[in-house]
């Protein structure tokens, strides 16, 4: 459909020459917005002009010009309108009307713009711009809400698209639910995979184009919940049909069913603007943004001493101590925050007391200067608010930083595998008690992090992460019990570590965030933090935005997608590796975990998503990437050079490989071609390369993990001699796990797992 990418829900906007389109539409898409901006621009600049009073030949022509180029302008969109009519039945008379009146007052434009050659423009013979001055403002705002609403049209075909996709996946899940055999499941999950694949391109393409940062979080967060659940729906569905009569392994699949339907609605929620009780409670709950409302009202008193009573205020601070309760009554906040937190609200009331006392003295004029006497109370009543939000941050992320670290070993995910292949289920009952603890205790810190996150998307990661550990938690205990019931079985077992890594990447997830809030907090974020080696238009490269997208044909996208699914899938084990070590200052950890934000990079854009919007990006892209690579290749070596142990030979072997890799890569990536299918091979070779390095980076970073490892054992790994490492400064090449939550649904290779498939396996 040609005009998909300019979906949005509605639309109203104003220009400052009075221009309006319906009150009744609103824009909600970025696409929208950027499609109407130089529409409003020609035609401001009409409206402009009939008030000039200088009318030069020069001058008329260019009224006329520009004219002309709206009419033509909305003529061929009107074209794409009217053939997008033709297709959609259902919307062929509203798009219609639409059309005719969009074309209707372009005309109108046109002829009275058709001034040049005039010997009097202002003459009553001509109808003209300067003769009917209010005709060219009320054809400007028919174009405008005619267009507009061609566009609101367009945007229920792609809304009533995602619509049809999610029903496809519905209906193919009601399928894998009663499916009966391996080898029927296997054909219906195949299919499956595919409806997936195009549900995640059409909302990836949605969220992008969202202009409420809030929905675009809400929709980040449903689709993850997608992509992880895509991959226990497998495992899970095979362990049932291993072990039909297993009630652990019946209540483990219907869980991962229920989430991916909960999902699946509130994507729909977001994209039909459907309300969610939750959502309308968000504001209401969280105590950064009622703090942030009692100061914005307490200093209006500056400006204006009666717009509210003090019983308001009263309430308003009221609402915020009683939220203050969350961290006091919290098992897991210290003493020492409890009792700051406890003071700081005791002084928060006494504030309140001389505050409302200056401003009544000030209404009623009894003191010599009330004005100075309010300002210092606003300000002791502020600065009282701002330590208590600094009081309540400090609780509960450093709470959330030392849980973090505590569970940094995945110690009780270890001994649940352990004890599920021992088929020892005393032992797995103990595990399940100390994982459920683990489970409350991170549920009680998100719920503390989403009073401090400090904007709304953070929040719904926080709500997020909550509801990811509050599910995950009691499937990895149904999975444990089923392992135990049968150790010997193969899918039991890999259905347990697929849940475990849920769990390992949601605490990933959720250091990410705690990183996230803390820059919000200390004013760090302004953008979001992104590893961009792409040069921004107009700083390295003047033409990045003449570059136009690659349209790639059906096959090519399929071939181009499975490359870039597995290298999502690459780029999820380095990240695991690197989170092992624990000095993340560490330069080779650095290295890695630039090339792999990059290597996420091009994952995206085999998905027509991220930052590399052309094929030209990716190249680039390839290309730093394999510099990264040659800087990771020394930064081993010399390493290497400190190690005296039996490792080291391998370590050398395995390095070596890395620096032709990664020559090959660049050689390629600056290679000149032309036309389309030279550029496809191009593009395909760089993934192919950017997928073996990558898979090299999983083999070297283990070995070198462990021995860093044996040296601190005290085995004698390393020589004595002066550290290898130097500093530097970070530069956020960790930002791809932010931008996955934001923006990724990936689906995991589903082929592989599907083509690996055990029909008959042995208990």
């Amino acid at each position: 459909m040609a005009m998909s990418p300019c979906s949005s829900s509605g639309v109203s906007s104003s220009s400052s020459s009075g221009l309006g389109t319906d009150a009744g539409l609103e824009i909600r898409t970025r696409s929208v917005e950027q499609t109407l901006v130089p529409l409003v621009s020609q035609i401001t600049t009409l409206i402009n002009y009939k008030d000039k009073p200088k009318r030069s030949d020069k001058t008329l022509q260019a009224i006329q010009r520009v004219g002309q180029a709206v009419n033509l302008a909305v003529a061929r969109f009107v074209t794409v309108g009217e053939t997008i009519a033709n297709e959609n039945h259902e919307l062929k008379k509203e798009m219609s009307v639409a059309c005719i009146e969009a074309k209707r007052a372009g005309e109108t434009i046109a002829q009275l713009t058709d001034v040049a050659g005039l010997d009097n423009p202002e003459s009553d013979s001509h109808i003209t711009i300067f003769t009917d001055k209010t005709g060219v403002v009320k054809a400007a705002r028919l174009l405008l809400s005619s267009v507009t609403k061609v566009l609101v049209l367009a945007d229920r075909i792609v809304i009533k698209q995602i619509i049809t996709s999610r029903n496809k996946v519905l209906a193919i899940m009601e399928q894998l639910e009663k499916v009966g055999s391996f080898q029927e499941f296997v054909q219906i999950f195949s299919q499956f995979g595919n409806e997936m694949v195009e549900f995640a391109h059409l909302t990836g393409d949605r969220q992008n184009d969202l202009k409420d940062e809030k929905k675009k979080a809400r929709m980040a967060a449903s689709r993850a919940v997608l992509e992880k659940c895509t991959m226990m729906l497998l495992t899970a569905s095979k362990t049932c049909l291993r072990h039909p009569d297993c009630e652990s392994a019946r209540v483990n699949k219907d869980g991962v069913f229920h989430q991916m339907r909960l999902a699946l609605e509130q994507v729909i929620e977001i994209v039909t603007d459907s309300r969610s009780d939750g959502e309308n409670e968000l504001a209401s709950i969280s105590i950064y943004s009622g703090i942030k409302e009692f100061k914005n009202t307490v200093e209006g008193l500056r400006e204006n001493l009666y717009f509210l009573s003090k019983e308001n205020l009263s309430t308003m601070l009221e609402v915020i101590l009683e939220h203050t309760e969350d961290f006091t009554d919290s098992a897991y906040t210290s003493h020492e925050h409890r009792e700051h937190i406890l003071e700081l609200s005791k002084q928060a009331k006494m504030e309140l007391e001389l505050l409302v006392s200056v401003w009544m003295q000030a209404q009623n004029q009894k003191t010599k200067d009330p004005m100075e006497d309010l300002e210092v109370a606003i300000l002791k009543m502020c600065q009282c608010m701002n330590e208590l939000k600094r009081e309540l941050h400090s609780a509960a992320t450093s709470l959330a930083a030392d849980l973090l670290k505590y569970h940094r070993d995945h110690l009780v995910l270890k001994a649940l595998k352990i004890t599920g292949v021992e088929g020892n289920l005393e032992a797995i009952a103990e595990y399940t008690c100390k994982l459920s603890e683990q489970k409350e205790q991170l549920v009680e810190v998100c719920r503390l992090l989403r009073h401090v996150s400090g904007t709304e998307p953070l929040e719904i990661t926080c709500i997020h992460a909550e509801d990811t550990f509050q599910v995950t938690g009691p499937q990895i205990i149904s999975a444990a019990e089923t392992l135990a019931l049968h150790p010997s079985s193969k899918i039991a077992k890999e259905n347990l570590e697929v849940f475990c890594e849920a769990w390992e990447s949601q605490l990933s997830d959720m250091s990410m965030l705690l990183r996230e809030i803390n820059d919000v907090f200390e004013g760090r974020r302004g953008e979001k933090r992104v590893y961009l080696s792409l040069p921004r238009p107009g700083k390295h490269n003047a033409n990045l935005k003449a570059l136009k997208p690659v349209k790639l044909d059906t096959e090519e996208q399929a071939k181009i997608a499975k490359l870039g699914l597995e290298l999502f899938l690459l780029t999820s084990d380095v990240d695991s590796e690197t989170e092992k070590w624990e000095d993340q200052e560490n330069k080779i950890v650095q290295h890695v975990q630039g090339m792999s934000s990059m290597a996420y990079s091009i994952y995206l854009f085999t998905r027509g998503e991220g930052l590399l919007k052309t094929t030209q990006d990716l190249f680039h892209q390839a290309e730093i990437f394999a510099t990264e690579g040659t800087k990771l290749a020394s930064a081993f070596h010399a390493f290497s050079d400190q190690l005296h142990d039996d490792g080291k030979p391998l370590l050398l072997l395995e390095t070596e490989k890395l620096i032709p890799m990664c020559q090959q890569l660049q050689i390629t990536a600056k290679a000149s071609v032309q036309g389309k299918s030279a550029t496809f091979t191009k593009a395909d070779t760089c993934i192919q390369k950017t997928r073996n390095v990558m898979t090299l980076l999983c083999q070297l970073l283990p070995l070198c993990c462990r021995l860093l490892r044996k040296n601190k054992a005290g085995n004698g790994c390393l020589k004595p001699a002066p550290p290898w490492r130097e500093n530097r400064v970070r530069t956020g090449t960790n930002a791809h796990y932010t931008e996955r939550t934001a923006e990724m649904f990936g689906i995991k290779s589903l082929e592989n797992h599907i083509t690996n498939m055990t029909f008959l396996e042995s208990e």
